[in-house]
């Protein structure tokens, strides 16, 4: 409920502080004391359209902050949670409205869209007035205050995620069947491919181990090759070995003539024989390490080409042409299963279809039994609201299957016999629909009723027996729910556990003028029911009356 209503630099209003409670208060001052201004000043905080005119001339910004308690599993911890607010038992909205026109907006300090406010306030007020629509304008409004009161949130719940269902089911149809209609376009295609890929048999990581191998066997052809021509050059027909080997057994056959001169000679050729045959050796195992297969060669290239000759044909790299390959088996298996798993796909939805069909055939029965009586309970209320004449219906028509269900729900009156009745919103008059609204409130109070309502003159134009029963009521529905009520009748506001006091106060040197509320005491409620009662002259017989009507209400 509201706790706390704060304004400042609102139109008239400088600075104003207001503390409510549980039950029923009443608003109440002249014509021309700020009324208007300070419920126009609520809407802003609620989410209602902001705009410069509503900043007090002379000050930069005008702001209004709204205290709440919030009790465990009310509907607005949900919408605090989802906005990542918080869950704290006391919720505090504040407006601060520009003297440009730009608005802000804030949710226990922390900054939010006016969205976010707008959304909040739905759910923790309801403002009714004789031109006010806000509340029941829209259909959907009457269907789920139609629920409520029958008690079939939970039906209408399950017709809800039943709709989800079988649209998520209807919508797994269409996807599969297009996509096997696609894969049938292309399953000529797919299956060259498969075969294709199949006879590759590409592997991940194969193109570069080919690589690899292939640089090597390159690189070890060059090197065999000098290998060769340096083997050839040691064994070949140039070598110097025969050669040498002659050299040195005719110096042998000469060493006994001159050992001194020919022994080192001999000694020093022996030495290059041996280090070219062991050169020789070294050559020849070198061969045999760096010999390659040109074959192989061929086979790695003709390889190679392949796997990148696929990998551009299908715009793939090499790497994954395995799993491409395995992805077009898969599609070729879902044209395969198509037909099949499209059967049972179908099956599925038309199983949906019908669970949520026969939920919506439910729930459309209890809604009609929910109407009568609805119905009945509303047109007990017209009678002491001087109603008599009228009749409130509530209109069922099918429009069509849909996540609430088969049903349009909408408010119907007929203010007199004879006449055609019509959408309440349009058939009443603007007293007239204050009251119907009232009687509405009054059957739906424990049933889909924000935590706090706000009702704006709706006793103008009605006497006393007629203000008394709307004070009646209004005091029955704060027994369940906070009640505010700006009224201009001294029997609702004998009724009121709390009196406000509205006036208009002239400031310094008489420059300004600006709205005052202040709560009444018993004595001074006393004389401002009189004033009600008697007008400009209040006199003994209006404080008489007054103070009966105090007591009877208390009685």
């Amino acid at each position: 409920m509201l706790t706390r209503l704060s304004i400042r630099d609102i139109v008239l209003i400088d600075r104003l502080d207001i503390d409510f409670g549980a039950g029923l208060a009443a608003l109440t001052g002249e014509t021309g004391a700020g009324k208007s201004i300070l419920l126009d000043a609520f809407a802003l905080a609620l989410g209602a359209r902001g705009e410069a005119a509503l900043v007090r001339e002379g000050a930069g910004q005008g702001q209004v902050t709204a205290a709440f308690d919030i009790v465990k599993g009310h509907p607005v911890r949900r919408l605090l949670a989802e906005n990542g607010l918080g869950e704290e038992d006391e919720l505090i909205v504040r407006r601060v409205q520009f003297a440009d026109g730009r608005t802000r907006a804030f949710v226990n300090g922390q900054p939010v869209s006016v969205q976010v406010l707008r959304a909040l306030g739905a759910v923790l007020v309801e403002i009714h007035g004789q031109h006010d629509e806000r509340a029941f304008v829209e259909a959907a409004t009457h269907r789920v205050l139609l629920d409520a009161y029958g008690g079939i949130e939970d039906a209408a719940a399950e017709v809800a995620r039943l709709w989800d269902e079988r649209r998520a089911c209807e919508a797994a149809v269409a996807q599969h069947r297009a996509e096997v209609e696609r894969l049938g376009r292309e399953a000529d295609w797919l299956r060259h491919a498969v075969d294709e890929l199949g006879r590759l048999a590409a592997e991940a990581g194969e193109e570069t181990a080919l690589a690899e191998r292939r640089t090597a066997m390159m690189q070890a052809e060059k090197v065999a090759e000098d290998l060769r021509v340096t083997h050839d050059s040691v064994t070949g027909p140039q070598s110097p070995l025969s050669p040498l080997a002659t050299a040195v057994r005719r110096l042998e056959r000469r060493a006994a003539q001159a050992p001194a001169l020919i022994e080192p000679v001999v000694k020093a050729l022996d030495a290059a024989l041996a280090a070219l045959d062991e050169a020789r050796l070294h050559l020849e195992q070198a061969m045999r390490v760096a010999d390659y297969d040109p074959a192989e060669l061929e086979r790695i290239e003709e390889r190679l080409f392949a796997l990148r000759a696929a990998g551009r044909k299908y715009n793939v790299p090499v790497d994954e042409l395995a799993a491409l390959a395995r992805r077009y088996q898969g599609d070729l298996a879902l044209i395969d299963a198509g037909a099949e798993r499209l059967a049972a796909l179908e099956r599925d939805a038309q199983t949906a279809a019908a669970r949520y069909r026969d939920a919506a055939a439910a729930l459309s029965a209890a809604r009609r039994g929910a109407a009568q009586k609805l119905d009945k309970a509303v047109n007990a209320e017209l009678k002491p609201l001087k109603l008599e004449r009228a009749q409130f219906s509530t209109a069922i028509e099918s429009e069509g299957e849909g996540p609430n269900g088969l049903d349009r729900v909408e408010f119907w009156a007929r203010t007199n016999p004879g006449t055609r009745p019509g959408p309440l919103m349009k058939v009443a008059s603007g007293g007239e629909l204050a009251r119907f609204l009232l009687a509405l409130k009054v059957v739906l109070a424990d049933r889909g009723s924000a935590p706090t309502l706000v009702f704006d003159e709706i006793d103008t134009g009605v006497g006393g027996a007629v203000s008394d029963a709307i004070g009646v009521r209004l005091a029955r529905l704060a027994a369940g729910v906070q009640v505010i009520a700006v009224t201009h009748a001294p029997q609702v506001a004998a009724r009121a556990e709390r009196h406000y006091l509205i006036t208009k106060d002239t400031l310094a040197k008489g420059r300004r003028v600006t709205t005052r509320v202040a709560e009444l005491a018993a004595e001074h409620r006393r004389e401002e029911i009189a004033r009600m009662l008697a007008g400009a002259e209040i006199t003994a017989e209006a404080r008489a009356a007054a103070e009966r009507l105090i007591r009877a209400a208390a009685g």
